[in-house]
């Protein structure tokens, strides 16, 4: 997997790649030439110091016309899910059935956010997320097959980047449930493109392409008739480049080697494709030629929403199987729900869905409102805090649940009991974190983000490549920008003069109140650290970390208290003010971590791990 940070070869760079090997400096340079440069916006801006609460309140309420086509949709899913799908039966089988597939096309479910003129049902992105709530609910088999079709498979590519020729071939077919894919990730480099194996070669009068190589995880692809494959084709300029082309399934040369299969979603149709003497017309070219990393990374920023939107369902469910067990399961003469250690773990997963619901329909409704819009910071954030608040959330319901939450549905229907799936879910749901970027590769690719306004302005000054002369006149113009900028992020309420939060209920302003200030600080940390740290900052990723998740709780936080006030009952400003609360507190730990903290213990630690000097340590058990 690869990690978004600054090239050595751009004039803002803060990365000194000199001591860098060959391979990471093109990986680099790669990755960065593809980014489109930040763009301002409320989650970009915290890391600035500038609280920009007007760019999410009012909270942005879903159209009533739109609600009602998103109603229609949900109507006619949730009744064929309920009346033809199994979830438990494709879990034992490995198998989504044919009539399954058959019924779900029939519905439009392949083509939800793909315009009507192309064979599509033409709904917004909060209508798709709410859809992939239903389903993240119900069946992660079937929550993977339609997001990685629509979301990174061939059609949100061709409605970002296809040409009018493209999208008349290829997107009638997928949306009447031609399945799709996406081919990024081979067996020895993962997702490094500088290490890129699969080769694009152009033919001899230039018309065509010939594809050889290996992809492994390609989601879909067992199934798939059309997939978006990723390639390396000839170096221009000395730089890498990547392509992506769209290839028929059935084109000669093309062949599923391997399904592979996994601890949960176990009907993922998850295989290894290998592509051998494989000619693909020049015309199959998504955007241009060498522009396949810039369609891939644009692509998951929109496609990771998809993601947090199932976790919300996955999250509402657990909801609902731990409020009804602990009502009605009788322990030490009370329900269980009474007792304080439960009480606290069901408020909190009512908090925390509450809370992720919110941010989710912020970002989707940045894409309703701009289908260009630059949501990378908003997806990834979602995409970060959904999966492991969703994660923490299925383990406590399971823990609620107790010896029940571990049986199969299976054996609980066996011996007569209510088959609750919560064991599948777990299993299911694990994967998360790890799907279409790690939590780790998350909290990077979001740091070198937050740190991008700030290397615009410093980087020169800091680079040590540059002669002095260029670095003091860099040094000189920082100084300038920073002299208006760091006093006011020590103002507190006078640099924020601008907000009104007089319209918000009391207990929700004084907590927008609070992230209004917490950002201030958290800018001021980040400036510190990047004066400490200089090029160095890039290799200290627990506290880049720490940045990162500091900056999603005030997101959070703020996307919280909006929507609590949009939806205006007691009922969501209780939910709204308990979530702000418990984040409050995370912030002021992760503030003060960025003192206190054991990471260079650590890692010292790790690297006598890995040279195998705690080797004594793995005595007495079987490898």
């Amino acid at each position: 997997m690869k990690t978004e940070t600054a090239a050595a070869s751009e004039p803002n760079s803060i990365i000194d790649t000199s001591k860098m090997s060959p391979e990471q400096r093109a990986a680099l340079e790669l990755t960065e030439a593809a980014r489109a440069e930040t763009r301002d916006g409320f989650v970009s801006d915290l890391f600035m110091g500038h609280f920009t609460f007007p760019a999410l309140h009012p909270f942005p309420v879903q159209r009533p016309e739109d609600h009602d086509q998103g109603d229609a949709f949900l109507l006619r899913l949730g009744d064929f899910l309920k009346a033809h799908v199994d979830p438990d039966e494709i879990d034992r089988t490995g198998e989504i059935p044919d009539e399954v597939f058959a019924g779900l096309a029939k519905l439009g479910a392949f083509g939800i956010k793909i315009p009507v003129e192309y064979g599509g049902l033409g709904l917004s992105q909060t209508n798709y997320c709410r859809a992939a709530m239903l389903l993240g609910s119900y069946c992660g088999n079937l929550t993977a097959l339609l997001s990685a079709h629509q979301s990174i498979g061939v059609p949100q590519p061709l409605i970002l980047f296809g040409n009018e020729e493209q999208k008349r071939r290829w997107l009638p077919r997928v949306a009447a449930g031609e399945v799709s894919a996406f081919a990024l990730t081979e067996p020895k480099v993962g997702s490094d493109p500088a290490k890129m194996e699969t080769r694009g070669e152009p033919t001899a009068d230039g018309a065509h392409f010939i594809i050889n190589g290996e992809k492994l995880w390609c989601t879909n692809g067992v199934k798939a008739g059309v997939i978006v494959v990723m390639a390396r084709t000839p170096d221009k300029n000395g730089r890498n480049q990547i392509t992506a082309f769209v290839v028929d399934m059935d084109t000669p040369g093309v062949e599923v080697v391997r399904r592979c299969h996994f601890m949960g979603l176990r009907a993922l149709y998850n295989g290894v494709i290998r592509f051998t003497n494989v000619k693909v017309p020049r015309e199959n070219i998504l955007l241009a030629e060498g522009k396949g990393l810039r369609v891939a990374l644009t692509t998951l920023n929109t496609g990771r929403l998809t993601l947090p939107a199932a976790c919300v369902g996955l999250s509402k469910r657990c909801l609902e199987i731990a409020r009804v067990w602990a009502a009605e399961r009788v322990q030490w003469g009370q329900e269980i729900g009474k007792h304080a250690a439960i009480a606290e773990k069901i408020a909190r997963l009512a908090a925390e869905t509450f809370a992720m619901e919110s941010m989710t329909l912020y970002a989707a409704s940045l894409v309703d409102r701009d289908k260009q819009a630059d949501v990378r910071l908003e997806a990834a954030m979602c995409k970060l805090w959904a999966t492991e608040r969703c994660w923490e959330h299925v383990n406590e319901a399971m823990q609620i649940r107790g010896g029940r939450g571990y049986e199969t549905a299976q054996s609980l229907a066996a011996r007569g009991e209510e088959p609750v799936p919560i064991e599948r879910l777990l299993r299911d749901s694990r994967i998360n974190t790890i799907f279409e970027g790690s939590s780790e590769i998350m909290r990077l690719f979001i740091a070198r983000e937050a740190l991008d306004p700030h290397l615009k302005i410093g980087a020169p000054m800091l680079d040590t490549r540059l002669p002095w002369k260029t670095r003091a006149e860099a040094a000189g113009r920082a100084a300038l920008r920073y002299v208006g900028w760091y006093p006011r992020q020590w103002l507190g309420p006078l640099a924020d003069a601008g907000l009104r939060f007089s319209d918000l209920h009391p207990r929700l302003a004084a907590h927008v109140r609070w992230a209004a200030r917490a950002s201030h600080r958290l800018a001021r940390a980040l400036f510190h650290a990047m004066a400490l740290h200089g090029p160095k900052l890039e290799r200290e990723q627990m506290l880049l970390g720490r940045f990162v998740d500091i900056g999603t709780e005030l997101f959070a936080i703020a996307a919280t208290c909006s929507r609590a006030h949009a939806l205006h009952t007691p009922e969501a400003r209780e939910l709204a003010d308990l979530f702000a609360r418990g984040a409050r507190l995370k912030v002021e730990r992760l503030f003060d971590a960025l003192h206190h903290h054991t990471d260079r213990t650590g890692y010292r630690v790790a690297q006598r791990v890995l040279a195998g000097d705690h080797r004594w340590l793995e005595a007495g058990v079987l490898g």
